[in-house]
């Protein structure tokens, strides 16, 4: 049985979204919620009974602004908003993106801001609670003016119209799941198109879930970036905390506390700290690993400052204030979102090179420290990690592509109404990328550490080091003949994904 969250007009957590996207959690809405919707429908149902055009509730929209509408086409008004809106193209967005921003848009509503009906707000509840997944297509946002078509393809399918995944993730159409589901299609009144639409929900809550995984890939990477460290006989000495405290990045100094406690009572580290050791200083990709991971620990973190002001925000525009004032604003810009997906590309790309460069020095027997070349087991016969290394070396020069800015870019849209757009929902989709990638670089390095250590019997890794390398060696075999790799690196990659490698690393070093 999924939990259940409260949704109210308080701010939502990251772990909120993170629960209902990914976990299923089911939501109500608070009584504190409930009284707001009721008492702004009865100001925006007062405005609509009035002569006076009011923007949103009796006028078009965008550049159509101009033109009042009378009563009795209102709800075609919102409803044909709503189908003209639902114009996306390309690819079907991922459910866990549309049940985040399906509750973000919910939360806006709960704010008592909007004037959205509170029959609707019911709805939507009632769908998120029954699984039930509007088909999104990945073209269609601006992050201007809200994520437009993405939030419209939500709504068209609350009024029974497009498609749908139900909870068995099948497609159906969406009047046919609602039916089954015992959910009535919202015939949508006065300013509900334009409240359910007008937000920046889909590009926030991508946000959210890649703050999530990106704090998880980092504590890999310190984890994998130590046994290359041990693997290539280098030294944990530059992580020492008062060597960091000359320094004072938080970032930095957790990822070098990490990594000096995933080499500590190591064998292999142990062999060569003496006084003969020749090593005088080892190469950046491995001296500066806490630099790197800790900056990036740090963009970690301004986002997250900004994810939590915006799950506190009430986007829509217009807003309805407490006074019953309904005023037009500019709070749907992505520009706040934009830069810091945009900022995070970058801190991936960056981990990802500094990753790859480590596993290079393990294939080259010039830098290597005796390991065989490429960890091949004939070398010349067998290839070892060469061709694995390509693939990582792709992906990190892919995430150099993905970490180009979407949010410096803006085209004009809407008869230059909407003449300067954020393109944050761009940024988001290609940040998601940029996760599965440096997933992926991650894993080979796991893959390639794990063998070097292995190779450098009889000498042990850490406790850590060693559990990361024994629960991986589960999954894949030792070091041998060659063999196909690509499962290999696909068990690899599960293990990064769902947290096992640092799980087992962080019970072997607390052992």
């Amino acid at each position: 049985m999924h939990n259940e969250m409260v949704v109210g007009p308080q701010p939502l957590s990251r772990a909120d979204v993170v629960s209902v996207a990914r976990g299923g959690t089911t939501v109500r809405l608070s009584e504190l919620a409930e009284q707001g919707i009721s008492a702004t429908r009865r100001h925006i149902e007062a405005l609509a009974a009035e002569e006076r055009p009011v923007y949103g509730v009796s006028t078009g929209f965008g550049a159509l602004a101009v033109r009042h509408i009378p009563g009795e086409r209102r709800a075609a008004l919102q409803q044909s908003f709503v189908r003209s809106h639902a114009a996306g193209a390309g690819d079907v967005v991922e459910p866990e993106v549309v049940r985040a921003q399906m509750l973000l848009r919910l939360h806006t509503i709960a704010t008592g801001h909007t004037g959205v009906r509170p029959e609707t707000a019911h709805a939507l509840t009632a769908m998120l609670n029954a699984g039930i997944v509007p088909l999104v297509h990945e073209h269609g946002s601006l992050g201007c003016s809200g994520d437009l078509a993405p939030l419209a393809a939500a709504a068209l399918a609350l009024t029974g119209e497009g498609d749908v995944l139900d909870a068995t993730g099948a497609r159906r159409p969406a009047a046919e799941a609602l039916a089954e589901a015992g959910i009535e299609p919202v015939v949508l009144a006065e300013k509900e198109g334009l409240a359910l639409t007008n937000g920046t929900d889909g590009m926030l809550g991508m946000l959210v879930l890649a703050l999530r995984d990106i704090n998880a890939l980092i504590d890999v990477a310190d984890l994998t970036a130590a046994m290359s460290v041990e693997a290539l006989l280098g030294t944990d000495r530059p992580f020492a905390a008062d060597l960091q405290a000359l320094r004072p990045h938080p970032g930095q100094a957790v990822s070098a506390a990490r990594m000096a406690a995933f080499l500590a009572h190591s064998p292999i580290v142990a062999s060569h700290r003496g006084p003969d050791c020749p090593r005088v200083q080892d190469a950046y990709s491995l001296r500066c690993a806490p630099q790197v991971h800790g900056a990036a620990r740090d963009t970690v973190a301004h986002a997250e400052t900004v994810a939590d002001r915006e799950l506190a925000a009430a986007i829509d525009n217009p807003v309805v204030l407490p006074d019953g004032r309904i005023e037009s604003n500019g709070n749907f810009h992505g520009a706040p979102l934009g830069y810091v997906l945009d900022f995070l590309a970058i801190a991936l790309a960056d981990m990802a090179g500094i990753c790859e460069r480590r596993t290079d020095r393990m294939l080259d027997v010039a830098r290597s420290h005796g390991l065989p070349a490429f960890l091949a087991d004939d070398p010349g016969v067998d290839s070892g990690h060469m061709i694995a290394h390509y693939t990582q070396a792709g992906i990190a020069s892919e995430l150099k592509r993905l970490a180009v800015p979407a949010s410096v870019d803006s085209i004009p849209t809407s008869a230059m109404q909407e003449d300067h757009v954020s393109l944050g929902w761009s940024a988001a989709r290609k940040l998601r990328r940029a996760v599965e990638g440096l997933t992926t670089v991650l894993a080979i390095e796991l893959l390639t550490a794990a063998r070097a250590l292995d190779l450098r019997a009889p000498l042990n890794p850490g406790p850590a080091t060693g559990a990361a390398r024994d629960l991986l060696r589960h999954h894949v075999p030792g070091p041998g003949p060659d063999r196909h790799v690509a499962p290999e690196i696909a068990a690899a990659e599960e293990l990064v994904r769902s947290g096992e490698a640092i799980a087992a690393a962080e019970a072997g070093r607390d052992r």
